[in-house]
Order: C-alpha cells, then sequence, then structure tokens
C-alpha cells in the first residue's frame, strides 16, 4: 500500500483526488493532507481519513515540503495552485517521491530545476493535467520516435465571442467555463487561454519537445485530451468525458492501470460531433505572450507566470478589466530583461520582480 499526500487538499483538484482515493483504499493510504485557507473543509477531511500531518499552508508555508518529505509518503500530489507549490514540488523530487503534479507553475517557473531534482534525488514527474496524461498515456501505449504534440483547448466561456466583448468581460462570465469545473484562478486562465500556453511550456520540459513541435487547437467538446504524432505519421489520441479523476489515477498508478467505477465509461453516440478549431490568437492574446516566454526561456516564463498570476487575482477582485490581463502580462515581459534561470534564487527573484512590475502598471 502506497502513502499519498495531497497538497492542496481543500481545492478541486485535491477534492478529485480524495474522492478517487476513496475507492481505491486497498491500495493507497492518505499520509498528509494540506489546505488553503478553508480550514473547516481540512477538518472534515482529517475526520474522514485520519492522516499523520495534516496544516493550512497560508498560516504555516513550511507544511508544504513537510508533507512533501514525509517519510511515510510514496506519492505526492501537488495540487497547490501557482509558485507556491514550487518548493515542495523540488523537495518531493529529491527526497526521491512520485509527483503527480496538478500545479504546472513548477515546471513553468523553474523547468530545469525541477528536472534536475528529479534526476539527482531519484524522483518521478507524473503529470495530472489531462492533456499532458493523455500525451503520457498515448506514448506508454506506442514505441516510436516523437514528432508532435497536438494539446487541446476547450476555448474557455468566449471562444465565440469578439475582441471588444472579450475586453469587456465580467467575473461572473469569465468563471461560467462551458466544459470543466475547476477553482477561480485555473478557469480565469482557461478564459484568457494562459492556461494553455502554461501547459506548452509545461509539454516543453516534460516531454523534452522543441516549441515548433508543439501545437494547440479549440476543442470545444473536451472529448479529446491531446494527439500524439510519431515520426512514421501516425498519430494517437486520448479520449474521455471531461474529468479529472481519470488523470489522477493514472498518475498515482502509471504506468498501471486499476480498475475503477467512478470514471463515467465513454460513449461515442452521446458524445457527438467533435469539432476542431485554430485559436484566435489576435482576440487571445495571453497565449502568444506565454508561449513567447517560453521560446525566451530562462527567467522569462516565471515573470509570465507571476505577472499572470498578478493580474488575474486583481480581476477576480474587480479592480481592472479582464482585457487589462494581458496588457499588463506583456508589459512586465516587455520590459524584463532576461536571465538563466539556473537557480532558484535567480527563479524567485525574477518572480519578485514580475509582481511589482505587475502591480505598477496597474497605478
Amino acid at each position: 500500500m502506497r502513502g499519498v499526500a495531497v497538497l492542496g487538499s481543500t481545492g478541486s483538484i485535491g477534492r478529485s483526488t480524495l474522492a478517487v482515493l476513496a475507492r481505491q483504499r486497498e491500495h493507497f493510504r492518505v499520509v498528509a493532507l494540506t489546505g488553503g485557507r478553508n480550514a473547516s473543509l481540512l477538518e472534515s477531511q482529517r475526520l474522514a481519513w485520519s492522516p499523520e500531518l495534516v496544516g493550512l499552508a497560508d498560516s504555516a508555508p513550511a507544511v508544504l515540503v513537510e508533507a512533501a518529505t514525509h517519510p511515510g509518503v510514496d506519492i505526492v500530489v501537488n495540487a497547490v495552485v501557482g509558485a507556491a507549490g514550487l518548493d515542495a514540488t523540488l523537495a518531493a523530487l529529491r527526497a526521491g517521491k512520485r509527483v503527480a503534479l496538478a500545479n504546472k507553475e513548477s515546471l513553468v517557473m523553474a523547468g530545469e530545476l525541477v528536472l534536475d531534482a528529479a534526476r539527482s534525488g531519484g524522483g518521478e514527474l507524473i503529470p495530472v493535467d489531462s492533456e499532458h496524461s493523455a500525451v503520457l498515456q498515448c506514448l506508454s501505449a506506442q514505441s516510436g520516435d516523437l514528432e508532435r504534440l497536438i494539446l487541446t483547448a476547450s476555448g474557455g466561456p468566449f471562444r465565440e465571442w469578439s475582441a471588444e466583448q472579450v475586453r469587456g468581460a465580467t467575473v461572473e462570465e469569465a468563471l461560467r467555463h462551458p466544459t470543466w469545473t475547476m477553482g477561480s484562478k485555473i478557469t480565469v486562465d482557461s478564459a484568457t487561454l494562459a492556461n494553455k500556453a502554461l501547459e506548452v511550456i509545461e509539454a516543453h520540459f516534460l516531454y523534452g519537445l522543441p516549441y515548433d513541435q508543439i501545437e494547440v487547437v479549440v476543442h470545444p467538446q473536451s472529448i479529446v485530451h491531446a494527439f500524439v504524432e510519431f515520426g512514421d505519421g501516425s498519430v494517437l489520441a486520448q479520449l474521455g468525458f471531461p474529468t479529472m479523476e481519470l488523470p489522477i489515477l493514472y498518475a498515482l498508478t502509471h504506468p498501471r492501470r486499476l480498475p475503477d467505477t467512478g470514471v463515467p465509461r465513454f460513449d461515442p453516440v452521446s458524445a457527438g460531433p467533435l469539432t476542431f478549431e485554430p485559436v484566435r490568437r489576435d482576440v487571445f492574446r495571453t497565449f502568444d505572450a506565454g508561449v513567447d516566454a517560453g521560446r525566451a526561456g530562462g527567467t522569462a516564463p516565471a515573470v509570465f507566470n507571476a505577472a499572470n498570476e498578478v493580474a488575474v487575482a486583481a480581476f477576480l477582485e474587480r479592480r481592472i478589466p479582464f482585457g487589462r490581463i494581458s496588457d499588463i502580462i506583456r508589459a512586465a515581459l516587455d520590459a524584463h530583461t532576461v536571465q538563466p534561470a539556473t537557480s532558484l534564487e535567480a527563479v524567485r527573484a525574477a518572480d519578485r520582480w514580475a509582481r511589482a512590475r505587475a502591480l505598477e502598471e496597474m497605478t
């Protein structure tokens, strides 16, 4: 039986993880739980699971690393939102743990450092994002040279809106995602397509492909999660109804699979027609800003991530309009002098600088 730490257990991915673990109690035990600020829900989870370690990261950030390196933990599900999850990812990998990574910001901010931590500590990095899980499942089922990845994006709530309409979108409209149920920050990221830019950067590090070989298409039905093209031109895709529980389970069990009854079985008839569209880059400018940061490398992705976090928080607090999110991010990137991201301090310095710069752009 493998011990599991769930970082961010009170959030959307954390709650889905516990739902999966509840169906797989003969294979896994919950050793550690950390929440953000929802003390009442965390207490309910403590009573239900009786973990050895419980803590709120908002009041005691060190609990994330403590949970990630707990000697009874074999698998760390990092479902923390934002840059706050980086230290726990690095610590877990250096301690030889499997990291089921939902915190994409770890790889975006410090991809090379994360990969180095996995190599030096003997840890495993397994993605939880549905798109990257889809790629991993296709690669695990097929040998051959990886040629190209095509990640899918739902298009968010503003897929068919004009640029003018998008710039004036309200908080309520941005949080009305058509196919996925997620936390507020990632839902806004899906609306701007920042989330897809983060996933492109993540794919670059996870699968070692140059950016020219990673593409994104809009797929409103969210049934096909990724396409994987091999050197001979053949293409595999992974399909399923929108649920995070399947990629979470696979991250816990890879390369094996466990029987599970909690995920809806796929029915191609009820799924209906599947359609694909190009990304409207002129409308969703945050996407190109993020991919450009990835191509620039060094500290640029950390700046993109930090500026995005600040801008999204300001939008959710109704301090800036939706259209200003991409403006603030681009301004921070344009003002930044890219440095090598060869140390954690360099990454943190870029993160601090970008947050301050983004705040300046709002004044």
